[in-house]
């Protein structure tokens, strides 16, 4: 690509149509930028990118720029189904995301971790791994930094640890990672994706450009993972919680590999099965790529996890509240409410994504949840797979902040307020970050309001006002 002579048109002006942006500038482009949303974010972003000769486009001229543009850098959060993209199709111009940009660009080994859920976690937990090893290993892709914006610094001699969403394959076309990791595929984003067939073909289409010489590993336990083997040229290694498998599994309480027994399951810092399948997977990427057990063994012991991942925030009058704004789907919820100890209250509800909520409310019934307070623009959908099943411990409560609210009145000391919301965050809050940040917000709140003005017993005669 020859990106002087090309002109780009960037849609969606989030911190990859950002990085994509500064990237093609970079390179001699001549590059538009367009996003149909008008908050602060936005402004600011524009008003960044102009700085650097972006030319700004108003809904009125995307027509004419449409024509004018060679290449549209499509965000992973608009649909290729949305009348831009269509646009840009039906004139036989080619629709890239920012990762593809990242992938044509990048020069040294990548490792690409996709599924349902689990990426975060896993993604960093392998970054720690190269860390604890003294190696160069950058966390990119849907997690922190675009990977257009890490390329420099990783140049020829680190190693792109790379998040890639459904959402990215789209329109991920290029990418070949010489370790390229799939921990599970359930229901997720169909109102995205229409159904699970066409969900499923993304997946997989990270092994697509994988040739002999690179790896796949994959999930044994994972039924739908499994067929994934016989989607890919890659070498096919395994990971399984339940089996002897070659590649990664558990053996007698320790970590195994390919008959080697590394370490005790217990050096593990996260809680949770779902997080001891996130272990199998990232030890089976760090041998590939060379890493002994000695530094997997150290990051194991010392990694806490990742923000808004059943992530303890603090506690008020004996109640705990745990974060877990991540979990966006039903089977990132049910494997949340499993791995917390204690009874909780558990908070459910934001944007729908098109998948069923009964077989939550089946998990429930076995579970530690007390009771379920449902909020949000899905707030009905969820009462009604609740009622469907016979789930009456339930509250609706359609505004967050207030449903926050009650699940703290609910709990009782030495209960959980568990933020697990198997929905979406868009229909409230910018992203599931956002949406997180203000449930700590509202603890904080709640801890100033349970805290005495001062204590009637001191003497305050002596203090300065």
């Amino acid at each position: 690509m020859l990106y002087s002579q090309q002109v780009f048109l960037v849609a969606g002006l989030s911190r990859s149509g950002i990085s994509a942006s500064e990237f093609l500038v970079s390179r001699g482009a001549k590059v538009y930028i367009y996003d149909d949303v008008d908050d602060a974010n936005v402004r600011a972003a524009v008003e960044r990118l102009e700085g650097i000769g972006c030319f700004n486009v108003k809904k009125e001229d995307l027509p004419d720029v449409t024509d004018r543009c060679d290449v549209l850098v499509l965000s992973p959060g608009i649909p290729v189904d949305h009348p831009l993209p269509v646009s840009f199709k039906r004139a036989g111009k080619r629709i890239i995301g920012e990762a593809e940009l990242g992938a044509l660009n990048l020069h040294c080994p990548c490792i690409a971790v996709t599924g349902t859920n689990g990426k975060t976690t896993t993604v960093s937990l392998i970054e720690s791994v190269f860390k604890a090893a003294g190696k160069s290993g950058i966390a990119c892709g849907n997690v922190g930094r675009p990977l257009t914006s890490c390329l420099k610094e990783l140049g020829e001699d680190g190693v792109a640890i790379a998040e890639i969403s459904s959402f990215q394959l789209e329109t991920l076309y290029s990418l070949r990672p010489h370790v390229a990791v799939v921990l599970n595929v359930t229901e997720d984003h169909l109102n995205r994706h229409y159904n699970m067939e066409n969900y499923i073909y993304l997946k997989s289409r990270l092994l697509k450009n994988s040739a002999e010489s690179e790896f796949a590993v994959l999930n044994y336990d994972d039924p739908i993972v499994r067929t994934f083997a016989e989607k890919t040229k890659a070498k096919v290694i395994w990971f399984s919680l339940r089996e002897r498998v070659d590649g990664a599994y558990i053996q007698d309480g320790s970590f195994c590999w390919f008959g080697e027994k590394l370490f005790s399951v217990e050096d593990l810092a996260l809680d949770g099965e779902h997080n001891r399948a996130n272990a199998l997977a990232a030890i089976a990427a760090a041998r590939l790529m060379g890493i002994g057990n000695t530094a997997i063994q150290t990051a194991f012991k010392t990694f806490r996890g990742v923000k808004h991942r059943i992530e303890k925030v603090g506690e008020v009058n004996g109640v705990t509240f745990i974060d877990d704004s991540k979990a966006t789907n039903v089977d990132s919820a049910i494997k949340a409410v499993n791995s917390v100890r204690g009874e909780s209250v558990l908070l459910l509800g934001g944007k729908d994504k098109g998948y069923s909520y009964e077989p939550l409310f089946e998990a429930l019934k076995t579970s530690g949840v007390v009771h379920a307070v449902i909020y949000g623009e899905n707030a009905f959908r969820i009462l009604n797979a609740a009622l469907k099943v016979g789930y009456t411990a339930v509250t609706l409560c359609r505004p967050f902040d207030l449903a926050v609210r009650v699940a703290y009145l609910i709990a009782e000391k030495g209960q959980n307020v568990l933020l697990s919301p198997a929905s979406a965050s868009f229909d409230a809050f910018a992203s599931y970050e956002e949406r997180g940040k203000r449930f700590c917000e509202l603890m904080e709140m709640f801890r100033k309001e349970a805290r005495p003005p001062f204590d009637v017993a001191e003497d305050h005669s002596g203090e300065d006002e």
